[in-house]
């Protein structure tokens, strides 16, 4: 039951973050709760496909926002909020990865 709910918070945070509608605190603040949600599932190995679905999700998102950067001509307001949406996603991206590598790290160090 933890990892089902482990799994929903970090899918909703997830979208959440993925919006561009986020004042930069409660962006901060959702993102110390992702952290904190994939940290508990960092331990069980099990949710290495889980994790590596959510990053393959993610690095998807990334080519689509990039994508759409290259739509707008530099230093108009589309671009701008274009912009700030690539570094929020991208930043994103990070979180997942380095999730991914947790969980794989810890797949080496058990021998597994």
């Amino acid at each position: 039951m933890d990892r089902y709910i482990a799994r929903s918070n970090i899918d909703h945070y997830l979208t959440r973050l993925n919006g561009s509608d986020l004042a930069p605190d409660n962006r901060s603040t959702i993102t110390k709760m992702l952290i904190a949600e994939e940290d508990k599932l960092s331990h069980d190995l099990e949710q290495i496909e889980f994790a590596e679905s959510r990053a393959a999700a993610g690095r998807k998102r990334l080519d689509q926002i990039r994508n759409l950067c290259g739509r707008f001509a530099f230093g108009t307001p589309e671009r701008q909020e274009a912009d700030r949406l690539l570094v929020n996603v991208e930043n994103l991206q990070t979180l997942l990865e380095d999730f991914c590598h947790r969980l794989h790290a810890r797949i080496r160090s058990s021998g597994l």
